[in-house]
């Protein structure tokens, strides 16, 4: 977010220098750069001493300009230039911007119809300011001569980055915010109080939320008797500075509002409402709007959208539309304040490919508490650049509202968590800068967050808040004390690296997914009716509709995995994932079974004498018997079934000792693989890690070196065509001498 420096030290009185406070805000957590869009390198205040008339040409005039430095006398074309008036002069080499072509311009010597122009007066396009260029620009009268353009209209300004749990910092009051914590001062916040007159706004339009899942709160208000036009002067500079270009006043104050709060705002044509009616609700099938930048959008039915009695006018949230546009005859206006479901939200602007700066901050979870602050501030600055009257109290709809969060920390668990006492006073400056309510004695400290701070709801969090603002550069270093704790043996740890390092060691890479996945993906891999019989846990607050639930099964993952690997390379991709599952129970937590499962596909590489082969069954079983050999599990092959994988082409893992199932190994059925757009033979394996630890022994033997070589010998059996080449394999096995065994040709 772009915030200017002068629009932030209206809120707070800060003494940091703009790299100071880039630094400062960086270190706090919000990434924080400096940057000027203008430098003027060259142009400074002067002052029009006296104008005479050009000797050679009608239209042009001379203008003698004090700079502080000494008179000059520039050709000067603009109509509106006169004596007395302060201007940005712009002397030899001063770096400006072409009035014709846009271009950066260096100004050079240059004689204008047969007179020397020793530099000239600057109209806000040349300046970069605006598009204006009819006449110079006229700076006020309090300008210091002589002083640099760039420090007397200080377009210094804070490019912050912020992070996705703090909407707040989506506006300048928030980053004042924490300013002031930084310095130890307090924000002044802007005034919001306005006169009201006429009827009350319920007795003018009528507000119902029918969803209110999607839809938290929804507050109007509303303007009569106003004038649409451009927004003073001073209104567009600022807006200009933020990055926000100027529409009209109405819209303007919107945005204003937005940058300055954090909340976003959309504005009706009141009389354009049919019934005088709001209605938050999703939209109907068949349904579509036309939207402010005149494309027609279908509407599915899961998209919230603002309409009045009979259609949609806004997509909520996001981006409204022409039915209810404000325009130049616009005469009186509803302005929208509300709390909108940030999922909603978010998944609509991906729907529409719309991304806008409201979607932006309504998707990051905004407070249902912030509407009525913003809803004040739009009014009463409406009233102010827009004239008219507002109506008396507001249409405030808040199904279902919440109380204040509150929370009790005792200072003990502080000091344990941060590593360092923080003294109560302290404690209460930084929080109370913050917009905390504190509280408490010397032992606990009472906190009721403000309510724009919807990140903030455990102990660490307000030792977080504290570690950031002092610095975590500031904080001291202090060595471990006490005696470091004895190391425990874990069984089920240590056997769980060694299967990891047995799978890397044949040739498979890890990789670390996501723990929570779609039910799309979960219905890809899994039985029909599965999914129905034992539905998995679903996240309540999920920060993604790509994250929704507590996954079943790693096979999902991998593949999705597999998919983007195989079109980023050409090789083989062979990649295993080590991690928990969760299996819902009822009325009980879920049972958490560690699992193992990697895929394999692609080519073998192209290797000097011998060409690329596919990759088979027979190479994702051999890295498993590679990975066993080295954990020392005896395994028994036997034909096996999987939903998933191929019948024929599916093989049981079982314990030897044990005949406990460890694991299945298969190809993927062609349906599963095109299912996550891959092409090609997929081989998969799923191990039950702790089935796998049960199987390996629990103390190895060294064996003697074999003082005889080995001699290979190859068996020729006619068998009949049920007989499975495992059970061939344990009986061939059976016998001291035999090392091991294992099929190498089929002839049928």
């Amino acid at each position: 977010m772009r915030i200017p420096l002068s629009w932030l030290k209206e809120y707070v009185d800060t003494s940091m220098t703009p790299g100071e406070l880039a630094h400062r805000l960086t270190m706090a957590g919000l990434e924080t750069e400096v940057s000027a869009d203008h430098d003027w390198d060259g142009v400074r205040v002067g002052v029009v001493t006296r104008v005479d008339a050009h000797p050679n040409a009608d239209r042009l005039r001379l203008a003698t300009v004090e700079t502080g430095e000494g008179e000059r006398t520039v050709v000067c074309g603009a109509p509106n230039v006169a004596p007395g008036q302060k201007v940005a002069y712009a002397g030899i080499g001063a770096h400006l911007i072409d009035a014709h072509n846009g271009e950066p311009l260096v100004l050079k010597p240059a004689k204008i119809r047969g007179v020397e122009s020793a530099g000239m007066v600057c109209s806000e396009r040349e300046l970069g300011l605006s598009d204006e260029h009819e006449g110079i620009l006229v700076l006020p009268g309090d300008a210091p001569v002589g002083a640099p353009l760039s420090s007397y209209l200080d377009t210094v300004a804070l490019e912050t980055t912020p992070t996705p749990n703090r909407p707040d910092w989506f506006s300048v009051i928030g980053t004042a915010l924490e300013v002031a914590a930084i310095e130890g001062k307090r924000v002044s916040w802007p005034d919001d109080s306005y006169e009201a007159s006429g009827e009350e706004a319920s007795a003018l339009a009528g507000v119902s939320i029918e969803d209110p899942d999607l839809c938290a709160r929804y507050i109007a208000t509303v303007v009569r008797g106003i004038t649409v036009g451009p927004s003073p002067k001073w209104f567009q500079e600022r807006l200009g500075a933020a990055g926000m270009r100027p529409i009209n006043n109405v819209v303007d104050v919107t945005n204003y509002v937005m940058l300055e709060l954090g909340q976003p705002l959309h504005a009706f044509d009141y009389d354009r409402l049919h019934g005088h009616q709001i209605v938050a609700r999703r939209a109907r099938p068949g349904e579509a709007i036309v939207t402010l930048d005149g494309v027609r959008r279908d509407l599915e039915p899961n998209t919230l959208v603002i309409a009045d009695a009979d259609r949609p006018l806004v997509i909520a949230g996001i981006f409204g539309g022409e039915d209810a546009e404000v325009g130049a005859g616009t005469v009186n206006v509803l302005i929208e304040a509300a709390s909108f479901d940030q999922v909603s939200v978010r998944r609509s602007a991906a729907r529409y490919g719309l991304k806008t700066e409201a979607a932006i901050r309504f998707e990051r979870g905004l407070s249902a508490a912030m509407p009525l602050s913003g809803a004040r501030r739009a009014t009463q600055l409406l009233v102010e650049v827009c004239g008219g009257t507002a109506a008396h109290g507001v249409i405030d709809v808040y199904p279902g509202e919440k109380p204040a969060t509150s929370l009790r920390v005792e200072r003990s668990r502080l000091s344990a968590i941060l590593g360092v006492e923080i003294s109560p006073q302290q404690t209460t400056q930084i929080l109370e800068s913050l917009g905390f309510e504190v509280s408490g004695d010397a032992n606990e400290v009472s906190l009721a967050p403000p309510h724009w701070r919807v990140d903030v709801s455990i102990a660490e969090d307000i030792a977080e808040e504290l570690a950031r603002i002092i610095g975590y550069d500031e904080l001291p270093t202090r060595p471990l004390s006490g005696s470091l704790p004895e190391y425990r043996p874990n069984e089920s740890r240590d056997f769980r690296e060694r299967l990891r390092l047995g799978l890397a060691a044949a040739g498979l890479q890890e990789v670390i997914t996501y723990s929570l996945t779609t039910l799309e993906e979960l219905q890809r891999v899994l039985p029909a009716g599965e999914l129905e019989a034992h539905p998995p846990l679903r996240v309540l607050n999920p920060l993604s509709s790509q994250h929704e639930l507590a996954r079943t099964t790693l096979r999902a993952s991998l593949l999705r995995t597999l998919s983007h690997n195989l079109r980023q390379v050409d090789g083989p991709v062979s990649i295993f994932e080590i991690a928990k599952t969760y299996l819902p129970r009822p009325d009980d937590l879920p049972e958490e079974r560690e699992v193992a499962v990697g895929v394999v596909a692609g080519r073998t590489l192209d290797r000097w004498g011998r060409e690329a082969e596919p990759i088979d069954f027979y190479s994702a079983k051999g890295m498993l018997e590679h990975t066993f050999a080295g954990l020392h599990v005896e395994a028994v092959w036997s034909q096996g079934r999987d939903h998933a994988l191929v019948p024929g082409r599916t093989a049981e893992i079982l314990g030897a000792k044990s005949s406990e199932r460890v694991g299945v190994l298969g190809q993927v059925t062609p349906e599963v693989a095109t299912s996550f757009d891959i092409n090609g033979d997929v081989f998969l394996f799923e191990l039950d890690v702790e089935s796998v630890r049960r199987a390996a022994p629990l103390l190895t033997f060294a064996r003697p070196v074999v003082r005889y070589p080995a001699v290979k010998r190859d068996l020729a059996l006619l068998v009949d065509q049920g007989v499975e080449s495992g059970a061939i394999q344990a009986i061939i096995e059976q016998n001291k001498l035999v090392v091991s065994a294992a099929p190498f040709d089929l002839y049928q």
